[in-house]
């Protein structure tokens, strides 16, 4: 088995709907901020500065596009009619529902799919799973539009496989990669599938807060991906921690090439990083104790919600923690990191800005889908969407032009937000090369 060459980091473009609307049950950030107002100019720039700051470290960066929002094919659905205008009107009486199919959550690309590269698949073709994202209704609305971004950015038969989200229904809930991770040490992968509850045997439950992805599920995503069941591992999230506001798994663990950190509640039999050790010895597993930081102080700073990338350039190349300025500001996350740092686990850390979506309760982590590829895949995606300073620049000045600075909750009821927002995504898909046809306002 060859190691891809390198892993492209593909980045979600936050929405110009962007809002705090508290729609997620668990997530305890995206509560506290329900209602306030949102800038959805300053998150679309904040994400754009975080891929910036990973290229200038040699990282590969790509990006998928936002969603259309409001999502008027779902109010159609349901029964709403009359011209666009109207239909957001109408929606708007009935309670929390504009919210929910406005939210600019599929920004949070590590819940878009989960992906397995050639070197590990039987039929050496690169992978995707769109997830379903059935626990929560405003994000079932993402898996078809996704599903017709991966086909259209990755779209050589040659290269990719691209799966149907599983059937949804409560026995198969996926959350995507956040619950996924890929370790490589000496060329050999192994695959760590982390999930919530499983829907046929017994297993503790947490009492608050809803277990998202099922052990069900994360094995039929392996065996569509055909990986080697000798090198797969699916083990159960810790109940209180889900309790505690890790509503995915990647708020409490992170994985990259050979180094594994988490916390010591990370998983509900901590043999677990055992099993990981006995596949793959070679990994370095580092596991913080609750003495160190606790659960809590984790979900509040997202210090496990960062980023593990393997910088080729910048000021201290090597292994590169990219974590968001509130681990910077917290004594004991940043304590646990200069730790790291000094124990060799990483060469250096990073600390970016991505506060509007930390407030909707999403890191670093949550903003970006690892896609590892070799230069022949690399190849074959759509070049538009992988990016370099000048297109960067490029979606800055198209942000500028079209996000407005600040929504309060009662502006998404405004029929010029939808016109606004319509209007740049139409030119995005000319940006980035995506076809007149990609939104559904563009097909009607």
């Amino acid at each position: 088995m060859s190691t891809p060459d390198e892993e492209v980091n593909f980045d979600g473009l936050v929405g110009p709907t962007h809002n705090h609307a508290g729609l997620s049950r668990g997530n305890l950030a995206s509560h506290r901020h329900g209602g306030q107002t949102s800038r959805p100019r300053e998150a679309a720039l904040q994400g754009l500065e975080k891929m910036l700051a990973l290229i200038d470290l040699g990282v590969p960066q790509g990006v998928l596009p936002p969603h259309e929002r409001p999502h008027l094919p779902t109010l159609r659905a349901l029964g709403f009619r009359g011209s666009d205008g109207q239909i957001v009107a109408a929606a708007s009486r009935t309670p929390g529902l504009l919210a929910q199919v406005s939210s600019s959550s599929p920004m949070w690309t590590a819940n878009a799919a989960t992906v397995a590269p050639s070197a590990d698949t039987e039929d050496s073709l690169v992978h995707f799973t769109p997830a379903n994202l059935k626990s929560a209704f405003h994000r079932s609305l993402e898996a078809e539009q996704t599903s017709r971004a991966l086909t259209r950015i990755f779209s050589s038969p040659q290269h990719f496989v691209h799966h149907d989200p599983l059937p949804g229904s409560w026995r198969f809930d996926d959350e995507g990669a956040a619950n996924h991770t890929r370790l490589v040490t000496s060329s050999k992968s192994l695959h760590v599938f982390v999930y919530g509850r499983s829907a046929v045997t017994p297993s503790k439950l947490p009492q608050k807060f809803p277990a998202r992805q099922t052990r069900e599920a994360s094995q039929a995503v392996a065996r569509l991906h055909r990986l080697n069941p000798a090198r797969t591992l699916f083990l159960q999230q810790h109940p209180g921690a889900i309790d505690e506001g890790v509503f995915h798994h990647d708020v409490i663990s992170v994985g990259h090439e050979s180094v594994f950190l988490c916390h010591e509640r990370a998983f509900f039999d901590m043999n677990a990083l055992d099993a990981i050790r006995e596949i793959a010895p070679d990994v370095q597993v580092a596991c913080v104790s609750e003495s160190e930081i606790s659960v809590a102080d984790t979900v509040q700073s997202y210090l496990f919600n960062s980023q593990i990338v393997h910088a080729t350039s910048g000021p201290k190349p090597g292994r590169t923690l990219i974590a968001p300025t509130e681990c910077d500001d917290h004594p004991q996350a940043r304590t646990v990191i200069e730790q790291w740092i000094s124990d060799g686990v990483l060469d250096a850390a990073t600390y970016l800005d991505v506060r509007q979506s930390m407030k909707n309760g999403g890191g670093p982590a949550c903003l970006r889908l690892r896609v590892a590829l070799t230069k022949d895949e690399r190849d074959a995606v759509l070049p538009n969407c992988l990016l370099d300073r000048s297109s960067i620049a490029t979606l800055k000045q198209w942000v500028l032009k079209h996000y407005r600075e600040e929504l309060e909750p009662g502006d998404l009821a405004d029929p010029q937000l939808l016109r606004e927002s319509q209007a740049a995504l139409d030119e995005l898909t000319s940006l980035l090369d995506l076809g007149s046809d990609f939104y559904p306002f563009q097909r009607s």
